[in-house]
């Protein structure tokens, strides 16, 4: 089990560098100047110049790279003074003279506009939008393998017939197309009687509480990011449960005289929820990069909404630090449901 995740490991850490490359690649040959998007369009040659060596723009485009892994690798050599300290926060491991190798958390640098650290940006956004892919995941999980199992057990009904159409019309909606007929038909129209409005955030903003959890905002969004993988779901769902069924195991389940019930939750079920699982693991993350014009029309304040406003302004780092964060969280949930499934199903063999 510990060879087999480590080798999981060195994958992601490979699937990590290369999108750090491309990441870094892309952002290098677009327009703009960094030091003149920081200071602003009136700052003279000295100050820009200084922003520059600040952020090691005045070297090689290689040089560059390796000081962008050096800030984001955790474990990195960093100049040993106070000014480095605050800003990696590092724990030093190793002094040298002037240089220190220390244990640090990845520095995605500053903004551009805001001059805050990338980190704490995402670090107010990222919670909701983690609260709203979850809810849209678990919402979408238990009414799509609802839906599944009655259509399966019910096979060429008109329940079968309904889940199908169903999941035909989820898959077929984009979700910017979905997100603003939901927000005009239940934030707009039907208001009155849902008690919904078309944009707001997991939070508002009140001028006697201050920040209040505002849960309302959280439906139109999380219907609107869920009904493709529901979709997804119910047909994967549907069709596994069908698999499974026409097993000889269950057929002697049938002729011991279990009762349907058990049959379908405690023996057809459990076996066929592998590519569910699949489906769940790889549309959560999917969720987390897809929350991104969903969060923009609903005005719902996440890394979607953050990630599209620093990309209208050009600030580089932010959008930067968004991609590589929704990455590693691909990469992560990827290792864990590789782990998951030797426990879900015995006939996976770490070996």
């Amino acid at each position: 089990m510990i060879g087999y995740a480590l080798k999981k490991l060195m994958y992601g850490l490979l699937v990590m560098g290369g999108v750090i490359l491309v990441v870094f690649v892309l952002f290098n040959i677009l327009p703009g100047d960094p030091a003149r998007m920081t200071m602003g369009q009136r700052a003279d040659v000295q100050s820009l110049e200084a922003v520059r060596k600040e952020f090691g723009l005045d070297r090689s485009k290689p040089v560059q790279f390796i000081l962008y892994i050096n800030d984001l690798s955790p474990i990195s050599i960093v100049d040993n003074n106070s000014t480095s300290q605050q800003k990696y926060h590092y724990a030093k491991l190793i002094a040298f003279d002037k240089k220190v190798l220390a244990l640090k958390w990845p520095y995605l640098r500053s903004s551009y506009q805001t001059k805050r650290d990338v980190t704490a940006i995402l670090s107010e956004t990222v919670p909701n939008t983690f609260i709203l892919a979850l809810t849209a995941m678990i919402f979408a999980t238990i009414i799509g393998v609802f839906l599944g199992v009655l259509s399966a057990v019910y096979k060429d009904s008109w329940i079968d017939k309904s889940a199908n159409a169903f999941a035909i019309l989820g898959i077929s909606a984009p979700s910017f197309f979905a997100g603003i007929i939901i927000a005009w038909l239940f934030g707009f129209v039907l208001s009155n009687y849902t008690g919904l409005k078309m944009s707001g955030s997991l939070y508002s903003y009140d001028p006697f509480n201050g920040e209040v959890l505002t849960l309302r905002n959280l439906w139109l969004p999380m219907i609107t990011l869920g009904l493709r993988p529901l979709a997804i779901i119910v047909q994967l769902t549907r069709s596994a449960m069908l698999d499974v069924l026409a097993q000889d195991y269950i057929r002697t389940a049938r002729a011991k005289g279990l009762s349907r019930n058990a049959i379908i939750y405690k023996h057809a079920l459990k076996n066929a929820m592998n590519p569910v699982i699949t489906a769940i693991s790889g549309w959560f993350a999917s969720l987390l990069a897809g929350s991104f014009f969903v969060e923009y029309i609903f005005g719902y304040n996440g890394l979607g909404r953050t990630t599209v406003t620093a990309l209208e302004m050009s600030d580089f780092p932010v959008v930067m630090g968004s991609i590589l964060f929704i990455a590693f969280v691909f990469v992560v949930i990827n290792i864990l449901v590789d782990i998951l499934y030797a426990y879900v199903d015995p006939r996976v063999k770490l070996s």
